[in-house]
C-alpha cells in the first residue's frame, strides 16, 4: 500500500468521523447542558482552524490565524458545513498528490509566528492525529452525559465501508 493509498483512506475515514459526531451531538443537542455542549463545539472549531491553517501550510500560501481557537464557540451549523467542505477538500487534495509531492518538505509559520518545516505527509499524518485527538474528547464529553458516543475507529470505517472485510478469511 502506497503512502498515498492510506492517506487517502485516512482522510475519507476522518470524514466519516467527523460526520458521525457532528450527528451524534446535534441529535443530543436539546438534552446537552449548555457549557458541555459549548465547550464541544470550541474543541470542534479548534481542530477545525488547525485543519485550516495546514491547508494554507500544504498549497504554501500565507494563513490569516494568530490563534488556534476563540472565544466564543461559532454557530453548530455554520461549524459543521466548514468542516464538511475542509474534509472534502483534504481527500480530493490527498488524491492528486505524487509520491514526489508527499516527501517534499515545506517551510510555513505557525499560529504563533514560530517557523516549521514538514514533510507534505508529515502535515497530513498530523491532520489526521490531531483531529483524533479532538473528536476523542468531544466522544468523551457525549459519553459522560449519554453513555456512550459516535463510533470513531479506522477499522470500525473500513469495515462499514466495506462489510466484506468482516468475513471470516482464515483458517
Amino acid at each position: 500500500m502506497s503512502a498515498q493509498t492510506l492517506l487517502t483512506s485516512l482522510f475519507q475515514y476522518k470524514a466519516w468521523a467527523d460526520e458521525g459526531l457532528f450527528s451524534g451531538l446535534n441529535a443530543l443537542s436539546p438534552s446537552i447542558p449548555a457549557e458541555e455542549r459549548r465547550s464541544a463545539i470550541l474543541i470542534l472549531n479548534h481542530a477545525h482552524i488547525v485543519d485550516r491553517i495546514f491547508v494554507s501550510n500544504l498549497q504554501r500560501r500565507e494563513h490569516a490565524y494568530t490563534r488556534t481557537g476563540c472565544d466564543e464557540a461559532p454557530a453548530f451549523e455554520e461549524l459543521y458545513n466548514a468542516v464538511r467542505e475542509t474534509d472534502r477538500w483534504y481527500v480530493d487534495y490527498v488524491a492528486q498528490l505524487s509520491a514526489e509531492d508527499l516527501t517534499e518538505s515545506i517551510a510555513f509559520k505557525f499560529s504563533d509566528g514560530g517557523f516549521g518545516r514538514m514533510s507534505r505527509q508529515e502535515m497530513l499524518g498530523h491532520v489526521i492525529a490531531h483531529g483524533g485527538y479532538h473528536r476523542g474528547e468531544v466522544g468523551q464529553i457525549i459519553t459522560q452525559l449519554t453513555g456512550s458516543s459516535p463510533p470513531d475507529t479506522f477499522t470500525g470505517y473500513l469495515h462499514t465501508v466495506e462489510p466484506a472485510r468482516r468475513e471470516r478469511a482464515w483458517g
